[in-house]
């Protein structure tokens, strides 16, 4: 008995683990490959990022359909009658944050433009004040004295890092810029996007969070599975994506198309390397409800800074990018500080009711650590 027990503790530690390093390889290949197909590629040949997105979303909607198949043994079509079509307003909840999500999926690719990758890593990180801020006026939510110090000190981290890099674009460097045609990059473009995506991300989660809580109470019917909730919040991202599909098309018409946009058919620019893009980030999702359903914070906040420096690394390594002692100090400021804020949260989260972890859980996992 005891050595069963045992065996079942290894076990499940050694699955902590994988997930680890499977998290940590999403998040860094996400953002490399991301980064390479946006810049590394000539203007005329690059691709639109609403075309990216509404084939992701494509993706991710098939594979939480396979899933929600094997959950309920083959009820899918029951279970989407059960879902949609008999709660139709608990549906068009979902809306609001797939908007939202759109928004920041969008404004991501744009950051990563203009952006290096460490220093996208970087910034991104800041997603963690903007949704705690947010989570203490739409949740009521408290946190404890250290958290608000990781939180300050995470600032304090970005601001370093940012200064940094502004130096070093006053310096007139564009050696980056491997090809003449190569979209032009600006950091002030770059770090405005990658401000309102963490603020459209954390609006999002923490309004999904709202939703969740609030399904199964009030009339007494069972809890929304993960899965049927990502194929509502796919369904919503493919129509307002189409939505901006055409809205950019008109306009391109009426005001002239700079941007090539009608000379782009549908999936125009999709190279290998923008199909690997896809399959991380429909995967990503899936992977992220895995870390936060088998694991707990601290390991998705020891994933999210073993992904910025293994990232950093790789970017060093391929892309040449150069790292100074000032994007040193201030990386190593705001990981420390994502830790030990992970570290805060986790002993606060066990010391609550196995009840509420429970019904916080499914708000977590559609809250991924870098983008979807």
């Amino acid at each position: 008995m005891t050595m069963g027990a045992g065996g079942k503790e290894e076990s499940e530690a050694n699955f902590r683990l994988l997930l680890l390093v499977l998290m940590v390889l999403q998040n860094s290949s996400t953002v490399l490959v991301g980064r390479y197909t946006r810049t590394l590629v000539e203007k005329s040949e690059l691709y639109l990022v609403n075309h990216l997105i509404i084939v992701t979303e494509l993706g991710k909607m098939f594979l939480s359909f396979i899933l929600e198949y094997h959950t309920t043994n083959g009820q899918l079509l029951s279970s989407m009658k059960r879902n949609i079509i008999d709660r139709p307003l608990d549906f068009l909840r979902i809306l609001v944050p797939a908007l939202l999500y759109l928004i920041q999926n969008t404004l991501l690719y744009t950051a990563l433009s203009n952006l290096s990758a460490p220093l996208f890593q970087v910034t991104y990180q800041s997603k963690l004040l903007t949704t705690a801020i947010v989570s203490v006026f739409m949740l009521n939510r408290k946190y404890t004295f250290q958290q608000w110090v990781c939180l300050g000190t995470l600032g304090v981290g970005v601001a370093i890092v940012v200064l940094g890099e502004k130096k070093k674009s006053s310096e007139g460097d564009d050696v980056s810029n491997e090809l003449d045609d190569a979209p032009e990059q600006s950091l002030k473009i770059g770090l405005v996007a990658v401000a309102i995506s963490c603020l459209s991300s954390a609006l999002a989660g923490v309004y999904f969070e709202k939703v969740v809580k609030n399904v199964g109470i009030s009339d007494g019917s069972a809890p929304v599975s993960l899965w049927m909730r990502n194929i509502q919040m796919s369904f919503f991202s493919i129509i307002i994506a189409v939505l901006q599909k055409t809205y950019n098309e008109n306009k391109a018409l009426t005001d002239g198309d700079e941007d090539g946009i009608l000379e782009k058919p549908f999936m125009f620019g999709f190279t290998a390397w923008v199909w690997v893009l896809i399959c991380l980030q429909s995967g990503g999702g899936l992977l992220v409800a895995a870390v936060i359903k088998y694991a707990d914070n601290v390991l998705k906040g020891l994933a999210t800074g073993v992904s910025v420096v293994f990232a950093t690394a790789c970017s060093f390594v391929l892309f040449g990018t150069v790292i100074g002692l000032q994007f040193v100090v201030g990386a190593t400021t705001i990981l420390g500080s994502v830790w030990f804020f992970s570290n805060g949260a986790a002993s606060k989260g066990t010391a609550a009711s196995t009840s509420s972890a429970a019904l916080a859980e499914p708000s977590v996992e559609m809250k991924p650590i870098l983008p979807r």
